[in-house]
């Protein structure tokens, strides 16, 4: 043996002698990625045996790969190399390959490794006693562990949170999947489950055709089931997800969802239906979907790009009733989600906008999801266009000059109604008995005449066109006043064509005009507004005092009652609307007239550089003309707002922020004599890393024309708390807190019917509600680290008092995520309520 050393040698012989482990090699000449560079402390030669060895903090660089250890030893019989002591290979993607001991081929491709462990670039783990790699991509791991987690940082050697502990596993790169053979899913190295055999995708897969996680659910009325989606794969750009569900009372249920994607934008179909096998488990019509043995839903969304500044779109769903995706645990992306109030939305449009400009053009239709709502009372609204165009500084003008375009078309099978000042009358009534609760749906009017009775929507068709322009421009005075002059002119075109045949249709004729007109109106407006910011430094802060005034005078507005008041209906006056230049009605067709003087005190105050606060008080006053919000339209809107009278109420707001992360909010109405609150807004919230909180207070008083006849308040109470390194607990909780009188006053309506017709009414039970009843509660356990999301959550919604039902919607819902590997969901449903259309007498 002959040794030679060296510092730090860059031993390209030992290169040249691997390098000759081929005729072709020595042949040939090497492309560069082909090289091999060497570096060790030493070489040794053992020409008796033909080895050669590099000892001493070996690295050997070769095809992207990377070898370290402590001695590489290349014999030339057998052309292996073998590596050992702190051995590890580093390939070319990333992935970290050690081992007590590799021995390969001369190329690294292949050979076997001991005590072997494998880090993926994506931090995914293998580990085995002796592994073996062939043709330069597939690995067997003997006895072979897999996990997703990080290694304890004190205690490496420590079972991590989840592992799969395989007899055998097989990855094959050219696949792209992972094969496990009679294996253990371990959590903290307890085992939990036995799997005889399954794969998966790698690290590297985007896509791939296979089986996804199963899903499961348990209901009432539907049964346990179970589903299992296959996901296909078909190419690049689009795929098709299969799921078919085994349901214990139903039967099988069929679930199915497209996506692709094109140059410019992409789309989706999802489909499901299933053919009951126990329709008797729902209520019968007008409640639940007893009467279909076949039911399903159908939906598709989509959006492309004409072009980088217009855009056309559409979410469109469809179902064979109100109650399909919610007894069937459907996903949808068209249902508008809420507590007690829930519909599914379709729209179509077409987006365009500008630095300057936006157009929009849509259609709407509304599915109610709710037993109280009939459909043929929704509108369809085909089409709505808004425009609008702002031209900054014109040069003859200076300022802003801005234009308005707003087109509505809606049709409507049947009218709408609301009862004044107490809802008692329906539509249908069916009344409570020994064997079943009464119930009364869809609104209607004892007597139908102005001032007992409001028209929400009439049947038939309406339709108008607005065009607005308008101007404002700021001047600031020497002295530091802010004035801003503003003018508009707006014109609006009604096409009004009533339906009246037909029941409750008819009964439009007592309230409106019911002839089919076209008329038009004109609003001209001048106004101006002042303000006078007044800035303070002190040694604790800095404070801008700021006096807001403003006077707009417009015409008297006309022809409220000819107009069927679609969009404006919805009316809170508060500080957001109390300088609104356009008016304080929330949509076009009502239009705000006279002449009003709107006046406010404005302060701002900063301390420090988190502190701040910020509070504003205000009064509008009707100077002159015809008071809009004074004569209500055909469904009162304006009255009980406020703004009634001469004088108006007063509005205020308070924004504060003590310190970092907690902020204080509230905003309020309080009546201009008696400063009695007439509407409350409050709010707080905290948030850091480990605990956040949120309190919301709403109080409204009751606006008897509006047809709101109590009190409305609620308390509402959200937390969650980090109780440990990657656990946290939530909960919350909302309270109706005039619920209780409301369940009383059933109870005297119910006990006085059951007093008269005993044979006919069944005497009820008196409420148990008091002031603090929840009407929805949840909390829930949420486990999340680098490989595992664990979260097991509990819901109360609580009986909707208006639908009759007298059973909560309870649920538990339990997800288990590990990465990598795919998630498991189940949903079990602990009661439900006949407002889902179930029926609750029945198992």
């Amino acid at each position: 043996m002959t040794r030679f050393a060296a510092a730090t040698a860059l031993a390209s012989s030992l290169a040249y002698c691997l390098s000759m482990g081929g005729a072709a090699w020595a042949q040939a000449p090497q492309k560069p990625q082909e090289r091999m560079v060497v570096d060790a402390r030493e070489l040794v030669y053992d020409n008796k045996n033909n080895k050669v060895s590099a000892v001493g903090d070996v690295q050997i660089l070769y095809q992207g790969r990377t070898i370290e250890a402590d001695t590489v030893t290349y014999d030339r019989a057998s052309k292996r190399v073998i590596a050992t002591g702190n051995a590890r290979i580093t390939e070319s993607n990333g992935t970290v390959i050690t081992g007590d001991r590799f021995n390969l081929t001369d190329d690294f491709r292949d050979g076997f490794i001991d005590s072997l462990r494998v880090v993926n670039p994506d931090k995914t783990r293998f580990t085995a006693p002796r592994a073996e790699r062939t043709d330069g991509e597939t690995f067997v791991f003997e006895k072979g562990i897999y996990t997703a987690c990080e290694p304890c940082k004190d205690n490496p050697e420590k079972p991590p949170l989840w592992q799969v502990r395989s007899a055998r596993i097989i990855h094959k790169k050219s696949e792209q999947t992972i094969y496990y053979e009679e294996s253990r899913l371990e959590f903290a190295g307890v085992p939990l489950a036995y799997i005889p055999y399954m794969s998966g995708p790698d690290s590297t897969v985007k896509r791939k055709s296979g089986f996804l996680s199963p899903t499961f659910m348990n209901t009432g009325a539907a049964g346990f089931g179970v589903g299992l989606p296959y996901f296909f794969n078909l190419a690049p750009n689009y795929d098709l997800t299969v799921t078919p569900s085994y349901l214990s009372r139903q039967g099988f249920l069929g679930q199915a969802e497209w996506r692709h994607r094109l140059e410019n934008g992409s789309y989706n179909i999802r489909a499901a239906g299933i053919f009951q096998q126990e329709p008797e488990a729902f209520l019968q019509s007008p409640l639940g979907a007893r009467d279909s043995d076949f039911r399903g839903s159908l939906e598709t969304s989509g959006k492309f790009f004409i072009n980088p500044r217009w855009n056309f779109g559409w979410d469109v769903a469809m179902s064979t009733d109100r109650w399909f995706w919610k007894n069937y645990r459907i996903r949808s992306e068209s249902i508008a989600n809420g507590t007690f109030l829930q519909e599914s939305i379709s729209t179509a449009y077409l987006n365009g906008q500008s630095p300057t400009a936006w157009f929009d053009l849509r259609s709407y239709y509304f599915q109610t999801l709710s037993a109280l709502d009939w459909q043929k009372q929704q509108p369809v609204v085909l089409p709505v266009l808004d425009y609008n165009k702002r031209v900054h500084k014109p040069s003859f003008l200076g300022g802003e000059l801005a234009f308005n375009v707003n087109v509505t078309h809606l049709t409507r099978d049947k009218a709408a109604f609301k009862e004044l000042p107490v809802q008692s009358a329906y539509l249908i009534n069916v009344p409570t008995t020994a064997t079943q609760t009464g119930y009364s749906l869809y609104d209607a009017c004892v007597v139908y005449q102005k001032g007992s009775c409001l028209v929400r929507g009439i049947a038939g068709s309406v339709a108008r066109a607005t065009a607005e322009v308008s101007w404002r421009r700021n001047f600031i005075d020497p002295i530091g006043q802010v004035w801003t002059p503003y003018a508009s002119l707006r014109a609006d075109i009604f096409s009004v064509n009533p339906s009246t045949s037909g029941y409750p249709n008819a009964n439009v004729n007592s309230l409106v005009d019911t002839s089919d007109e076209v008329f038009g109106r004109a609003m001209p407006t001048i106004g101006l507004m002042y303000r006078y910011p007044f800035v303070a430094k002190t040694s604790w802060g800095t404070h801008i005092i700021e006096p807001v005034a403003q006077i707009v005078a417009r015409p008297n507005e006309t022809n409220s009652l000819r107009v069927a008041n679609e969009d404006s209906q919805s009316l809170v006056f508060d500080d957001t609307n109390l300088f609104e230049w356009s008016g304080k009605f929330s949509g076009y067709d009502r239009l705000e007239g006279g002449t009003r003087a709107n006046v406010g005190m404005l302060y701002t105050g900063r301390f420090g550089s988190e502190a701040y606060a910020n509070f504003l008080v205000g009064q509008s006053y009707r100077l002159a003309g015809r008071n809009s919000f004074a004569h209500g339209d055909l469904v009162n809107t304006g009255l009980d707002s406020g703004l009634e009278t001469n004088r108006s109420d007063f509005v205020a707001r308070a924004q504060v922020s003590p310190f970092k992360n907690f902020f204080l909010t509230g905003a309020a109405r309080l009546d201009e004599s008696t400063f009695e609150a007439q509407r409350v807004d409050a709010a707080a919230t905290y948030s850091n890393s480990k605990f956040s909180a949120s309190v919301g207070y709403g109080r409204y008083e009751p606006q008897p024309n509006l047809g709101v006849p109590r009190r409305r308040e609620g308390l509402n109470l959200n937390g969650s708390l980090a109780v440990a390194q990657y656990w946290r607990v939530r909960a919350g909780v909302l309270f109706d807190l005039d619920k209780y009188k409301y369940d009383r006053e059933r109870y005297r309506d119910a006990y006085q019917l059951a007093q008269i017709s005993p044979a006919v009414y069944a005497t009820p039970a008196y409420p148990k509600t008091d002031v603090f009843q929840p009407a929805s509660l949840n909390f829930g356990l949420n486990y999340t680290d680098e490989c595992t999301v664990f979260d097991v959550s509990y819901s109360q919604y609580y009986a909707d008092r208006q639908a009759g039902a007298t059973k909560d919607t309870r649920t538990v819902m339990f997800r288990l995520e590990l990465r990598t590997l795919g998630e498991l969901s189940y949903s079990q449903s602990l009661g439900q309520s006949s407002a889902d259309g179930v029926n609750t007498t029945t198992r």
